[in-house]
């Protein structure tokens, strides 16, 4: 999941050229969404959704499309950043509640925790894969919550190319 030439990206370097490389990947771009920060251990993201005319629907307030999909690829992600080349990782399902409308920008607010980690490195060597669960919420500057999603993020052992499982 990850592009070969990340494990020589200088450490320092790269929350910054994640968080550069995602706002202008032009699917992601095209969400609406933009990265605000990135952690320096990359098990921390903030995500922003204005409310523009690309991201509002015909009543005046956020496309739950736009919600969903600036949410979509970011736990995978985190994940496939802090578990390195020998897993695979992928999103597999999600869902949405939506709590009040969107009418102003609204904030979402992504962590992974050493436990997380620890948890799926268990669990894909127990069993050779797993599925984890989290949990976001979109909320606006005034921390009301609009919308909860729940994603489902697959995670397994990339076999290695001599035939064996990764380490």
């Amino acid at each position: 999941m990850l592009p070969s030439f990340w494990n020589r990206i200088p450490a320092a370097w790269r929350p910054t050229l994640f968080r550069l490389g995602l706002n202008w990947f032009p699917a992601y771009r095209a969400t609406g969404g933009r990265l605000l920060h990135v952690s320096a251990d990359l098990r921390h993201i903030v995500v922003r959704l204005p409310l523009t005319l690309r991201t509002r629907n015909g009543a005046g307030t956020t496309f739950g499309g736009s919600l969903y999909s600036a949410t979509d690829p970011i736990f995978a992600l985190l994940l496939a950043m802090n578990l390195g080349r020998d897993y695979i990782v992928w999103d597999k399902a999600a869902s949405i509640r939506y709590r009040r409308p969107g009418r102003s920008e609204l904030f979402a607010d992504f962590r992974i925790s050493e436990d997380d980690i620890v948890a799926v490195r268990e669990a894909v060597g127990r069993d050779g894969r797993c599925d984890r669960h989290f949990r976001v919420e979109f909320r606006d500057a005034k921390g009301l919550v609009h919308a909860e999603i729940n994603k489902t993020v697959y995670i397994g052992a990339r076999e290695r190319k001599d035939g064996g499982e990764g380490s």
